[in-house]
């Protein structure tokens, strides 16, 4: 029997169903409530907000489970500009060892805390490790609209990108376990490395190795550098009983998305840009719109279940939550196997007008530093903004300006 190959135009109509299927362009959306206004978005009331968002920018101290090794007192700290919740100039300090072949960690895990109840359990690089890296801190605002979007929405959205670019670039999906559920596995989406795809593992895991404070989903407290720092623990683990994770979770499933500045995006030299950015192929990575799962739907190993605020949402972050290797790596390993060392998240760029240093490790001062460092599968991007008159690169940046 004679095997025929399946046209091009027979996949494309695969993939654009494959789209409508999985929430590209689901029908029936409506749009998610956006702003920096300290305003929830429906999710839990006001007044439970509030109480959330308190509780997330409070500062711990010793009595209450801080360290002994931290990078920061408070989620607040790392996650306040323009409103709590959104990003900051702070970043966290990564390190580790490749030797031509394998990524090693640096003595338990790639994280070295900056600060320290006691100098004498103060982390550092060891001599002889290779791979350092700054990560800045991300913007969490509208994040519960990424947790609600289904699995198969990034799936397919690799295979577009593939498609779309001839093989050029096709972001990596990797599945995570998600801690609340047994480890049960599911689509990563939050961190540099895509490494939970839940809020609640997310907020677990940055409460103890951000702020040093155990809880039930993760109990057991971080060495320093290996060594055990029980004689600096004065409090029995779990240092909180779980409460604190949940209310942050909640404050972030609650936050709005981030907006666009509506007068700068209404001019003509952003309107202009927005269609260079697509024209250009920045839109390839840097999607702009897509949809959650409808209300009901239950996500996260069966462990949360959709809401009306948040089901069947159309929102716009100017990311795709996969993995890529811009040549910007940080040559890093931590869930996704080895292929992920030099591959981190696609920036989403809502909110991005709020950031005053880019790209993953706030090296890049200016949009346009930050587009020139795309290389390796971007680098076509690249060549065709180098192409474009100098007009039509202040546009795209006018638009970049209004996200």
């Amino acid at each position: 029997m004679t095997r025929r190959s399946v046209p091009v135009g027979v996949l494309i109509v695969v993939l654009i169903m494959l789209a409508v299927g999985s929430g590209i362009g689901q029908s029936g959306a409506t749009e998610a409530p956006s702003g920096f206004d300290d305003q929830t978005n429906g999710f839990v009331t006001q007044t439970q907000f509030d109480q959330d968002r308190k509780i997330f920018k409070e500062q711990d101290d010793v009595d209450e489970g801080l360290g002994p090794v931290y990078n920061a007192p408070s989620c607040g700290e790392c996650h306040q500009n323009p409103v709590t919740g959104g990003i900051s100039q702070v970043s966290e300090l990564r390190a580790g060892f490749f030797d031509c072949r394998v990524f090693i960690y640096h003595p338990v895990g790639s994280l070295i805390q900056d600060r320290a109840i006691d100098p004498s359990i103060q982390e550092r690089v060891l001599d002889g490790y290779n791979v350092s890296t700054l990560r800045t801190a991300l913007n969490t605002l509208g994040d519960s609209l990424i947790e609600a979007t289904d699995d198969n929405t990034f799936r397919t959205l690799a295979a577009l990108q593939f498609f779309q670019t001839f093989g050029r670039i096709a972001g990596q999906v990797i599945t995570v376990p998600v801690t609340e559920a047994g480890g049960r596995l599911r689509v990563g989406r939050f961190g540099w490395k895509n490494q939970h795809a839940s809020l609640l593992s997310f907020s677990a895991d940055a409460y103890l190795n951000e702020m040093g404070i155990t809880s039930p989903l993760q109990p057991a407290e971080n060495t320093s550098l290996g060594r055990s720092v029980a004689a600096f623990d004065t409090k029995p683990d779990p240092d909180n009983n779980g409460d604190d994770v949940e209310a942050f979770a909640r404050f972030i499933r609650a936050t709005k998305a981030p907006p666009r500045d509506g007068a700068l995006a209404a001019t003509p030299d952003a309107q202009a840009g927005s269609l260079l950015f697509s024209g250009i192929g920045c839109a390839v990575c840097h999607v702009r719109t897509l949809t959650t799962a409808p209300a009901g739907t239950v996500i996260n190993g069966g462990t949360f279940v959709v809401p009306p605020a948040l089901g069947n949402k159309i929102y716009h972050p100017f990311g795709d939550f996969l993995l890529h290797d811009v040549g910007t790596g940080d040559g890093i390993v931590q869930n996704g196997g080895q292929s992920t060392r030099n591959k981190v998240r696609t920036a989403p760029l809502w909110g991005v007008r709020t950031r005053s240093r880019l790209m993953h490790d706030g090296a890049s001062l200016t949009f346009t530093e930050a587009i020139l460092l795309h290389d390796s599968r971007a680098g076509f991007v690249i060549n065709r903004n180098s192409n474009l008159t100098r007009r039509e690169q202040q546009q795209l940046l006018t638009f970049l300006r209004s996200l």
